[in-house]
């Protein structure tokens, strides 16, 4: 993709990447979110939802056909097998946009996307940065934030590679349990130094 350099902003469900990439706006990056596309994609009218009523039917659809995230959340994350149906029909939408817009684009493009290694979208990125904490403050804000049960938050961390193989792999590790300011600090250096090496 000439002109651009890939950066890949990665981390387990919960740990932070929402509060790093709302940092990265603010700053003026361009960044390509694979849960907004996967939302718009599984919103109402959205293109995956044919496919995603052909594989799981009409119980994961609301009576209005809206889809009905809970429900068909409940069914992948305790089943790998439709985990990786759901994940065979929007991965390849969801790339296939990110590629399409980091065409049209010219510099640095961010590449959110939780399951960035598992999807093999890493290959395509200069660098990954990858948001960490420990496992028992994922738990925490996973309960926290989607109202689930201790074994309903466990079964969707443990549904991703393991936060720490992930923040092994990757080339710069942003550490978000502290206060919010100090992240946003950590990212804006992060940036500013990237923008500097690349010429942005």
């Amino acid at each position: 993709m000439t002109g651009t350099t890939i950066i890949g902003v990665t981390g387990g469900i919960a740990t932070g990447k929402t509060h790093v990439t709302d940092t990265l706006h603010w700053a003026g990056a361009l960044v390509l979110d694979a849960d907004v596309i996967s939302r718009r994609l599984t919103g109402e009218g959205g293109e995956a939802l044919p496919r995603i009523r052909d594989t799981f039917g009409d119980s994961v659809f609301r009576p209005d056909g809206t889809l009905d995230r809970r429900a068909l959340g409940a069914r992948v994350f305790s089943s790998p097998e439709e985990r990786k149906a759901l994940e065979g029909i929007l991965h390849p939408m969801i790339l296939s946009e990110m590629r399409s817009r980091t065409r049209e684009a010219e510099g640095i493009v961010f590449w959110s996307v939780p399951l960035l290694y598992e999807c093999g979208m890493a290959d395509e990125c200069a660098l990954v940065w990858c948001t960490w904490v420990p496992k028992a403050v994922q738990v925490k804000r996973v309960m926290k934030r989607d109202k689930l049960t201790r074994r309903e938050a466990l079964l969707r961390i443990e549904s991703q590679m393991p936060a720490r193989d992930k923040a092994k792999r990757a080339d710069f590790v942003i550490r978000t349990d502290g206060p919010k300011e100090d992240t946003r600090a950590r990212v804006l250096e992060a940036y500013r130094e990237l923008t500097e090496t690349k010429g942005a």
